[in-house]
């Protein structure tokens, strides 16, 4: 793949602005009815796992355990990053609100936006620091990562909404709390002149691996026929196919 030679902080730039305007795909609740909404939610939920595992797996953690140390270096980083969004989900009670149970209420909604904003900021970080290393893992992270925000954010507006606030409200602070994705991604650039972020390419999968299969595989693997299942496993194939498909950066 031939790309433009363009610095790392127009990409960086770039996929910050693309990321944090796919908060405006709660729009789309606005004129689909809910039933059909709720269809195409858990596919692109399954689809976003596999996406995510996959890019994980065949990018980034090979990129990061051909660094420097190699892997006896690499997984200390990798497990940081696993980590680093369990607490987050543990002390936020990210899970409580994002599902958009019944008793989820302000200001239980503004953990959501808080939970959302530190999220996207760690994800600005992490994606940004695989542009610093070589911008075509750096593309093939954004398109791994970028499913996933388009389920969390249709369910994010779905919780403002039911917590009391306006539409256009819950769409406009959507939009600032991912607007955090780029403040990560400029951190990570202005950081990278004086320290080494190749670690954040580990530390990246680490992300990608825990948000895959502890936060949405668990969505998509308790339903009750079997018909639901086979698209949801096909929709989770596909995901992980897909990524599997796109040739490794330094192949």
């Amino acid at each position: 793949m031939t790309l433009p030679e363009l610095p790392a902080l127009v990409w960086i730039v770039a996929g910050g602005v693309a990321m944090s305007a796919i908060a405006l795909v709660g729009a789309v609740a606005l004129v689909l009815p809910e039933n059909v909404l709720r269809k195409l939610i858990l596919p692109l939920v399954a689809f976003a796992a596999g996406s995510l595992i996959g890019g994980a797996l065949f990018h980034m953690l090979p990129a990061a355990t051909h660094g420097p140390g190699g892997v006896a270096a690499a997984m200390p980083w990798v497990a940081l990053g696993f980590l680093t969004y369990f607490a987050l989900e543990q002390f936020l009670h990210y899970h409580h609100c994002h599902r958009a149970s019944a008793d989820c209420r302000q200001p239980l909604t503004y953990l959501v936006l808080v939970g959302d904003g530190l999220h996207n900021l760690l994800g600005g970080m992490a994606v940004a620091g695989t542009f610093l290393v070589d911008v075509r893992l750096g593309i093939t992270t954004w398109l791994a990562a970028a499913p996933h925000a388009i389920p969390q954010e249709l369910g994010d507006f779905g919780v403002l909404v039911h917590g009391g606030f306006a539409k256009r409200s819950a769409l406009l602070l959507n939009l600032l709390s991912a607007s955090t994705f780029l403040v990560g991604g400029l951190l990570a650039w202005a950081v990278s002149f004086r320290f080494d972020v190749s670690a954040l390419v580990a530390f990246a999968a680490g992300n990608f691996l825990y948000i895959g299969a502890s936060d949405l595989v668990p969505e998509v693997n308790r339903h009750r026929n079997a018909a639901t299942n086979v698209v949801l496993f096909g929709a989770f194939a596909a995901g992980l196919g897909l990524l599997l498909l796109i040739g490794h950066p330094h192949g």
